[in-house]
């Protein structure tokens, strides 16, 4: 009896190292439209993005930071410039969509060029929904930008933080509408976008971009039999 009290005792010791020396992945969300780094990342669209690939919606970190990572070493990729991060052709005003996997009463929503802080849009100490859209306007901004995007947290210390890679001046929609396809984990759809799974045609109800478990079987939420 001894023996086995002993070595369940070992075995909770080691579950609850696991458990609270590993990254929490609940609360979170990124930028997915247009497409944030993290979200290329998940895509498959940037080689050599480390783990950020199962985690996009994972950077999260103190608030008042300016980079792309969180200073998260894991996430370090996020702010490497020398990866070939693809450039949404945007006009100049441009709708920033937030998907969260889950929702934190929020402080406010923050967007940067640079060190200049060009729009920012009160959370109201509010839990938002599950997606969250902001026109901003770069009028003053012209060709390759760079734009970090942060999700400052009501009632933490934290904040979840986006950058996204645009070429402003350049038209199109920063928002382009899925085609009809085949679901695929990785693909930022919108709502109204089409998709068949397992031989089923879904119409998709909001804006998101999929992830693995997220199959339009599995979220009434998101997808609707069409």
């Amino acid at each position: 009896m001894r023996r086995t009290l002993t070595l369940g005792a070992v075995a909770a010791i080691a579950f609850a190292t696991t458990v609270f020396n590993t990254t929490p992945a609940f609360a979170h969300g990124y930028v997915n439209a247009p497409a944030s780094r993290q979200a290329n990342c998940a895509a498959g669209k940037v080689p050599d993005c480390g783990n950020i690939v199962y985690e996009p919606q994972s950077v999260e970190g103190p608030k008042g930071l300016r980079n792309c990572h969180a200073n998260i070493p894991q996430f370090a990729q996020l702010s490497d410039e020398s990866k070939p991060w693809p450039a949404a052709s945007v006009g100049n005003r441009v709708t920033f969509t937030w998907t969260f996997t889950a929702r934190h009463a929020t402080l406010n929503y923050e967007y940067y060029i640079g060190n200049t802080r060009v729009a920012v849009f009160n959370g109201n100490g509010q839990q938002p929904p599950q997606t969250v859209s902001h026109t901003v306007d770069l009028s003053g901004y012209s060709g390759r930008q760079k734009v970090l995007a942060i999700w400052n947290i009501s009632d933490t210390a934290n904040a979840f933080y986006s950058c996204i890679d645009l070429q402003i001046g350049g038209g199109g929609n920063p928002n382009p509408t899925v085609p009809s396809g085949t679901w695929r984990a990785g693909t930022a759809y919108t709502a109204g976008s089409t998709v068949t799974y397992n031989g089923v045609t879904y119409r998709c109800l909001q804006a998101h971009t999929a992830l693995a478990g997220w199959e339009p079987p599995n979220v009434p939420a998101l997808w609707q039999r069409a």
